[in-house]
């Protein structure tokens, strides 16, 4: 019996490929630049699943260029590539990568948060340059972490992962999330819920990690800035779309914030000219980037695949309905 076909828009790392290819005949995209939308169209449509990345858009015009396929499965966390409903409409399996890198994207928020308080990439870019000096009693002074209030917006798993981290810091942890963390884990977590609003007026340095949602898109625009602190650092590594980046060029330009780090963006891989400052740290989206979560995030897309055409439930569906209606 012929194995189901699948097509894998990059290369994955080797113990992913190992599972895919043990169960599927398996094509991979392995030209260096991104696979455009015509070949993606033109090779999909006679496969049966589908392994993506939150570069290729899963929606009603793939789907109907790929009549067979079953399962669209995402190596990513987040899914705002995917137009759920659409593949529920046409019987498409959807899953996703949850619960894997909640501790690297923790890591990196705060190679972020320190980042951009101690000035590391104007120091970075001074040290290379050759121009540097020697030892000054006021170069590129930043701000200390120690002891400052940390702001979370999104008290999920990365939320609490961070925060976890504040403690090394000696930080006050305030948090602002839709549904309030139970008692224990605020006890826990030394972590005290607040208004949306009253968060940013307090925190000295506000870290984001909430989805991209219809009412997370554009959560911080222009108002809330200027509830802000001159003296607070905006963190964001969850989704770009969330932050209203002119605005946040505006803050940054008139004084209203102090500085940001940024590891995603409004409209990836475009990067806005302002944002571009010396008190802005960039990143190239890259938060869950370690070689051992990359790996996992790889496989677990791989294991989503192999079990619905092994007559199982994908672990981590997006739309179990699906099955239910087969």
């Amino acid at each position: 019996m012929p194995k189901p076909r699948v097509l894998a828009t990059r290369p994955l790392f080797p113990a992913a490929q190992q599972i895919l290819n043990a169960g599927c005949d398996v094509e991979y995209w392995t030209k260096p630049e991104r696979i455009s939308k015509d070949e993606l169209f033109q090779r999909v449509k006679d496969k049966e699943g589908l392994v993506c990345l939150l570069t290729e858009k899963v929606n009603e015009e793939l789907l109907r260029a790929a009549p067979k396929l079953r399962i669209a499965a995402n190596v990513a966390v987040g899914f705002d590539n995917i137009d759920v409903p659409a593949c529920t409409k046409r019987g498409v399996v959807a899953t996703n990568t949850p619960g894997v890198l909640d501790e690297t994207t923790a890591d990196f928020a705060w190679t972020l948060l320190m980042a951009v308080a101690r000035r590391i990439g104007e120091g970075e870019q001074l040290a290379r340059s050759g121009n540097w000096k020697g030892w000054d009693l006021d170069q590129l002074v930043g701000t200390d972490v120690w002891g400052k209030t940390l702001g979370l917006v999104g008290f999920g798993r990365i939320g609490r992962a961070v925060a976890r981290r504040a403690a090394g810091f000696q930080m006050k942890v305030i948090y602002s999330d839709a549904i309030r963390a139970p008692l224990d884990v605020e006890k826990e977590l030394k972590a005290e819920y607040r208004d949306f609003n009253a968060l940013l007026a307090e925190a000295d340095f506000v870290s984001v990690h909430v989805p991209l949602l219809p009412d997370t898109r554009g959560l911080f625009d222009g108002p809330k800035f200027y509830r802000m602190k001159p003296t607070t650092f905006l963190i964001n590594t969850s989704r770009g779309p969330v932050v209203d980046e002119a605005a946040l060029v505006h803050a940054l330009e008139t004084g209203k914030l102090a500085g940001a780090a940024l590891d995603v963006y409004e409209n990836e891989p475009f990067i806005l000219p302002g944002l571009k400052r010396p008190n802005v740290v960039l990143a190239p989206h890259i938060a869950s980037a370690s070689l051992e979560t990359r790996t996992k995030m790889a496989s677990i897309a791989a294991e989503n695949v192999v079990a619905l055409f092994k007559g199982q439930r994908p672990p981590n569906m997006l739309n179990p309905e699906v099955l239910k209606t087969r």
